[in-house]
């Protein structure tokens, strides 16, 4: 039984150790792809986490999150409450997640296989391809319109430049994504604490008191705004922490990504709210740019261009992950080579596929995909409480991991139980839907219009799994992880550790 590498014929192969990355210097292309990570080119470090996911969320994007409230009539001081909340919630998922690359060194759907089956997982699968693809659609056109409106750069030439700068770091890989989220982290950080310094001065404009009340709709809905775009993360979070050794401690790396990522996003939110609530504006990066430039001139320019640079970064790390789902998907069906230069050909595809349907969609059209993200968030929110349940409750991390690459393992091409379970939820959650201008459940529609159906879906997936599993033992499973581990480690030449 094997674990498929980078250079295979057959994308199939022993278990030694090959290069991660290729050339020299600066120009290093990550090889690996949705194979597994041997210990020996493990070269992470946990610390560096924080920053990766605080840059992610340090952005105009993230800002625009917090107009919702605000424009559903909800006070300031409420917004930021359910940010905070919200945030906590949602991040709480993504941060757990994260902690599952260190141990397996796999990307983060490649274990999903253990409770969906080695074709099952294409289920959950589609879905976050999905909406992978439609954040770089929205963030782009964004960007685009944005950049027309406050320097009258050509709507299509920016859309165009910014999908090949955003595809050229995807196509280099983890290292250099890291690379740039720390650049750019530290480049963000001052200038974001000077504008948010200077409004609770008083110094960047506004006005000194809101329109702006409580009420439930508008809370909960803020509240589901901010948990779902932190949960959205999951699919793809341990991505980016599969180098980390297997010994990092699971504490450290939730700490790290927790922190960075609520900090950042309830910083981000509360800023919008306040640029929305006591400033007026409706865009994140006009709002950026105007209050800038009211505390000092140039500073606008500066946070205008520097979140724009987050944004394309976070472009690249979707389109990277977007990768990633295509070749799991792929696999499922026929072994696949995921060779550098098809790396790079899968990438220049979805690149091409996003650039040409933000320049066709008009700024309506945004709209509309933000409501496809809401059902996709209602898709995920199933597969992730199986996925962590499985993972901290049942195989408390203990996996097989040469039986997620055949379907013919231990854990099969379906799962049954997983795939039960989040269908289960999912249906569960139809009466709750609140899907903006498309569809309101019956039962949302009694509650005045509030969306808890991702919360249904999780609670409802959740005690799903356990009940089909309460027979499970993972002492029937031991065999196969001490194999897969013995196996891994004389390929590694000595312990797993």
């Amino acid at each position: 039984m094997t674990v498929r590498r980078p250079d295979d014929g057959d994308g199939r192969s022993d278990l030694k150790a090959a290069p991660a990355v290729v050339g020299g210097g600066l120009l290093r292309i990550e090889r690996r792809s949705i194979d597994f990570v041997p210990e020996s080119e493990r070269h992470g470090r946990v610390t560096d986490q924080g920053p990766f996911w605080f840059l992610c969320n340090c952005q105009f994007f993230v800002i625009a999150i917090g107009f919702v409230g605000p424009s559903l009539g909800l006070s300031l001081g409420y917004t930021a409450l359910a940010a905070v909340l919200g945030i906590g919630i949602g991040t709480v998922f993504q941060a757990f997640h994260a902690s599952q690359g260190p141990g397996l060194g796999l990307p983060q759907m490649i274990q999903s296989r253990a409770q969906f089956g080695f074709r099952g997982v294409i289920v959950p699968l589609i879905a976050d391809l999905v909406a992978l693809m439609g954040y770089n659609v929205i963030a782009t056109v964004l960007i685009a319109v944005g950049l027309h409106a406050l320097w009258g750069v050509d709507r299509a030439a920016s859309a165009i430049a910014v999908s090949l700068l955003a595809g050229a770091l995807a196509i280099w890989g983890h290292d250099w994504l890291h690379r740039t989220f720390k650049i750019l982290f530290w480049i963000s950080l001052p200038l974001f604490i000077a504008l948010s310094g200077a409004i609770v001065l008083g110094r960047a404009g506004g006005t000194a008191h809101a329109a702006g009340a409580f009420a439930w709709p508008a809370f909960l809905t803020q509240l589901a705004s901010a948990a779902s775009y932190n949960i959205t993360a999951a699919p793809y979070v341990s991505d980016y922490s599969r180098y980390l050794p297997r010994r990092t401690r699971r504490d450290v790396i939730v700490a790290q990504v927790f922190g960075g990522s609520a900090i950042s996003a309830i910083w981000m939110i509360i800023l919008g709210a306040w640029l929305a609530s006591r400033a007026g504006f409706s865009d994140g990066l006009i709002a950026l740019k105007t209050s800038g430039d009211a505390v000092v001139g140039g500073l606008g320019s500066l946070l205008a261009a520097t979140t724009t640079a987050a944004v394309i970064a976070t472009i690249a790390l979707t389109a990277y992950s977007a990768m990633l789902a295509s070749f799991t998907i792929a696999d499922g069906f026929t072994p696949t080579r995921p060779s550098r230069r098809l790396k790079a050909l899968v990438v220049t595809v979805m690149t091409a596929a996003w650039t040409a349907a933000s320049i066709v969609f008009s700024d309506n059209a945004v709209t509309s995909l933000n409501a496809l993200l809401v059902i996709i968030l209602y898709v995920l929110a199933p597969w992730t409480a199986v996925n962590l349940i499985d993972y901290f409750f049942l195989r408390r991390g203990r996996y097989a991991i040469l039986d997620l690459f055949t379907p013919h393992g231990i854990y099969g091409a379906w799962g049954v139980r997983g795939l039960f379970a989040y269908a289960l939820g999912f249906a569960a959650s139809l009466p709750f839907f609140v899907v903006p201008n498309v569809y309101t459940g019956p039962i949302a529609a009694r509650l005045g219009g509030v969306d808890i159906g991702w919360l249904v879906s999780l609670a409802a997936s959740a005690g799903a799994y356990l009940l089909v599993s309460r027979r499970f033992d993972p002492a029937t499973e031991a065999d196969a992880v001490a194999r897969s581990e013995a196996a891994i480690a004389a390929a590694e030449g000595g312990s797993l550790g």
